[in-house]
């Protein structure tokens, strides 16, 4: 049997859009003569859709989709189309469900419900769906297809070997029921090291049962998530008949009868960070309507990495850099990003602040006249900073981007309505290291970031002669504690155990509690790592933790 596997990047809620992409794909599946047609997870609604589910005006366009899909089909008599969707119910609870229909001539000849609904990090499917109860296989041709969604592969015992999440293995009950071929839609979100334990999860899968397995996963931006695509077909030993490219649409026909001949291995990480990080700029900037982007450009490194990622996602042309130097500025700070947008090929905008900053200070000075000089006086200048990307965002219609990266975001080290303001804030979950490695990454071929940029010591330059080490403690440090803490779970005794300095743990794990209340005002983060502030880390703000 031939099987065409569509890795499509839909947009969410945006039904008539994703309709007619997979009109295309179905006629490029009757050049192939396929037999089946595969699309990813939710993809007639896009992945995921959300509080729209809640909407009945948007069941409706869902159940017209439907039968927009039903009617296709009569075109083409020998191709099914197999499909993630949301799905009506009819049975006390949600009612609905996150199905795969399977669809050919003109009707629905089979529906299959996911089981398994995540409710942990990113995941609320429980919110929206019911489960799936009755999991059997479904004959269609020569096969007796095992259809599975997303989660429901993801309780196999060899990856959880102490506790699974769940008491049924979807996988092993369709596989005792004597499905001949797996099949799993997914939309399953990228963060760094995730493509590895999928392969390894999907192989073990197919050597357990002796069964092809082929696993399709959606590609895109959808706000903070991204979604990497790297869809893969193995043949009944486990090995890989098709490797499926990493954070880009791609579509293929396989033949079920195929052996493995492919070679495996996972897209370096840095490189799979830098990929996802431009996808997912690219993919929030078109689908919220905007072409350009504006970002300050400090002469620092993660304004220069945020530049160049945005350049890399919807070219150099449509990006503008300001530099805004103040009393403390040094001579590099603009010189540097001066050159790296001469290395870009981007626009670049000097604003001097001082006169305004010395007039904010005049206009303030009898209401603070007992007061000593503080952070009030350095928060004044990322304010006006603010205050003047957005005025460039307002008036020419560009996206700004926040440039502070997950260690500043997890200490409170930012600016609220300053430097964290923005429509994106694309390094909020990459740790300073990795901003570093990221850098590098660029940097490999030709110097796009200037050398000085990155060798010298980090500063906010709010003050004569400050850098980040006066405030916070080494990032390799740093960083350390925030993994174990954040994406970890880790506790102050266990971090104290690992042999981390306690009092610097205590003021560390403090320091993040204390600041939930920046982060809940901050932009939408592109997700990276396993745990990042947002959607997937719900924190409450009036609490006392430690």
């Amino acid at each position: 049997m031939k099987i065409t596997i569509a890795q499509l990047n839909p947009i969410v809620g945006d039904i008539e859009s994703n309709l007619k992409n997979l009109q295309t794909v179905m006629h490029m599946g009757t050049r192939d003569q396929t037999d089946l047609l595969v699309l990813p997870e939710l993809y007639l609604t896009g992945y995921p859709p959300q509080d729209l589910l809640s909407k009945s005006w948007f069941i409706e366009r869902i159940i017209l989709g439907i039968e927009r899909i039903k009617e296709y089909s009569q075109e083409f008599e020998q191709m099914g189309i197999l499909l993630g969707t949301p799905y009506p119910g009819d049975l006390p609870g949600k009612g609905l469900f996150n199905s795969a229909l399977l669809i050919q001539q003109g009707q629905i000849i089979a529906a299959r419900h996911k089981s398994l609904l995540p409710s942990y990090d990113v995941f609320d499917e429980a919110r929206y769906f019911d489960p799936g109860i009755n999991i059997e296989p479904v004959p269609f041709k020569d096969e007796l297809l095992g259809i599975s969604i997303c989660e429901d592969a993801w309780n196999d015992p060899s990856l959880w070997p102490e506790k699974r999440m769940y008491p049924c293995d979807p996988i092993q009950i369709l596989a005792e029921k004597g499905a001949s071929l797996f099949i799993n839609i997914s939309a399953s979100p990228f963060h760094a090291g995730k493509e590895d334990i999928r392969y390894r999860l999907i192989s073990s899968h197919a050597k357990r049962h002796k069964k092809m397995f082929i696993y399709l996963n959606q590609v895109g931006g959808n706000d903070e998530l991204v979604f990497d695509g790297r869809s893969i077909c193995l043949d009944s030993s486990g090995e890989p008949v098709c490797i499926f490219p990493a954070f880009q649409e791609h579509t293929a026909t396989i033949n079920t009868q195929q052996a493995g001949s492919a070679s495996y291995s996972p897209v370096d990480e840095i490189e799979s960070v830098y990929q996802a990080l431009v996808l997912g700029l690219r993919d929030y900037i078109s689908k919220c309507g905007f072409n350009k982007a504006v970002l300050g450009l400090s002469g620092g490194i993660d304004s220069a990495l945020t530049a160049c990622l945005a350049c890399a996602a919807i070219g150099s042309h449509n990006v503008l850099g300001i530099s805004m130097p103040a009393a403390h500025s040094s001579r590099g700070s603009v010189e540097d990003s001066r050159l790296l947008a001469q290395n870009l090929g981007m626009e670049f905008k000097v604003i001097p602040i001082t006169d305004v900053y010395n007039e904010y200070l005049n206009t303030l000075a009898e209401s603070f006249k007992d007061k000593q000089p503080d952070t009030t006086e350095e928060n004044l200048q990322a304010r006006i900073r603010g205050n003047f990307l957005m005025a460039f965002s307002n008036k020419f219609g560009h996206l700004l981007l926040s440039t502070g990266n997950k260690s500043e975001m997890a200490l409170g080290y930012c600016t609220l309505y300053g430097d964290m303001s923005g429509g994106l804030s694309v390094l909020a979950d990459v740790p300073k290291t990795m901003v570093y490695e990221l850098s590098s990454f660029i940097n490999k071929h030709q110097e796009i970031i200037p050398t000085p940029i990155i060798i010298k010591p980090p500063s906010a330059e709010l003050r004569p002669g400050q850098v980040d080490q006066d405030d916070l403690p080494p990032y390799e440090i740093l960083d350390k504690i925030l993994h174990y803490y954040i994406e970890e779970s880790a506790s102050v005794p266990d971090l104290i155990t690992m042999g981390f300095d306690a009092e610097l743990v205590r003021w560390i794990v403090k320091t993040i509690d204390r600041n939930e209340y920046k982060r809940r005002q901050a932009a939408p983060a592109l997700k990276v790592t396993s745990k990042a502030f947002g959607m997937g880390r719900r924190m409450p703000i009036a609490a006392k933790i430690y």
